[in-house]
């Protein structure tokens, strides 16, 4: 006889989606559309900046992406916009069961806009089956600044990223041209995650990235002088695009490296010092 204990009851798979749209409307960028379906919502705007700035959390109320689960953000920012968004907390990427789930986020600006993405760290749970994608569609003179954290297991728990998969892609192209297009893949027990020209036994991987032109020489200096507290780093810096790399054992310290970054490169692709969003006071 099946004991109760032997079931394996499966919940039905989130598909979820948000849609905002910001506006420049007089000095200020308010949130003017936004639509949702299933756990996904977005809290209301705030502006710690002044009305020039949106800043903005998107939400996923159940906490955690599970097996089967779609989720898909459309982030669109009108002329001269100017929005800030961010996560409450980050994102549990649980068990699959053999089912894989996947996130899809997609960011357009139109000329004149900017945007800034800083999500917290995504975390793959042991056994976890993910799809990550982000993809950034510019205008000519438009400005994008973000990052993406990635940690594998959890380890202050004990758990290694010891089955699973974890694909990522992350584009961004300017006036249809594509300037930026990294991929990764690989599944847990794969030759990447303990060699020297992968992770190297780290279990703590981010990119921040800035689109807004060529870096002025000293500030690429500037920023090569910083170095996270713990863990390896390294700057490169391309005709349209700056890039940021962490690689180590946590991620309070890649986001810690990527704000003294921010606080250096802030000033020059948007003419304003750094302010942290409110929520990561709290």
């Amino acid at each position: 006889m099946l004991a109760i204990r032997d079931l394996v009851v499966e919940r039905p798979a989130w598909k979820a989606a948000l849609a905002l749209v910001f506006r420049r409307v007089g000095r200020s960028t308010v949130l003017a559309e936004r639509r949702h379906e299933g756990p996904l919502m977005v809290q209301k705007p705030l502006y710690p900046e002044g009305p020039e700035i949106c800043h903005a959390v998107a939400v996923h109320a159940p906490g955690g992406i599970a097996g089967g689960d779609e989720l898909k953000i459309d982030i669109r920012l009108e002329a001269d916009s100017w929005a800030l968004l961010t996560t409450p907390a980050a994102s549990k990427w649980y068990k699959a069961a053999g089912r894989p789930a996947s996130q899809c986020v997609s960011h357009t600006l139109s000329t004149g806009a900017k945007l800034e993405w800083f999500p917290q760290e995504s975390i793959l749970f042991d056994s976890a089956r993910a799809r990550m994608e982000t993809s950034v569609d510019l205008a000519a003179d438009s400005v994008f600044a973000g990052w993406e954290i990635t940690c594998l297991g959890r380890r202050l728990s004990g758990e290694t990223f010891a089955n699973g998969h974890l694909r990522q892609r992350f584009s961004i192209g300017r006036a249809g041209r594509l300037l930026w297009n990294e991929r990764l893949a690989f599944a847990a027990g794969d030759r990447i995650m303990q060699s020297a020209v992968g992770l190297g036994g780290r279990h703590v991987f981010g990119t921040m990235v800035v689109a807004a032109g060529a870096l002025p020489a000293e500030l690429l200096e500037a920023c090569r002088a910083l170095a996270p507290l713990t863990g390896e780093h390294g700057i490169t810096a391309l005709p349209e695009i700056v890039a940021a790399r962490y690689l180590g054992q946590s991620a309070e310290h890649a986001v810690g490296y990527f704000e003294k970054l921010r606080a250096v490169l802030r000033p020059w692709y948007a003419g304003r010092s750094a302010v942290r969003p409110r929520l990561w006071n709290t």
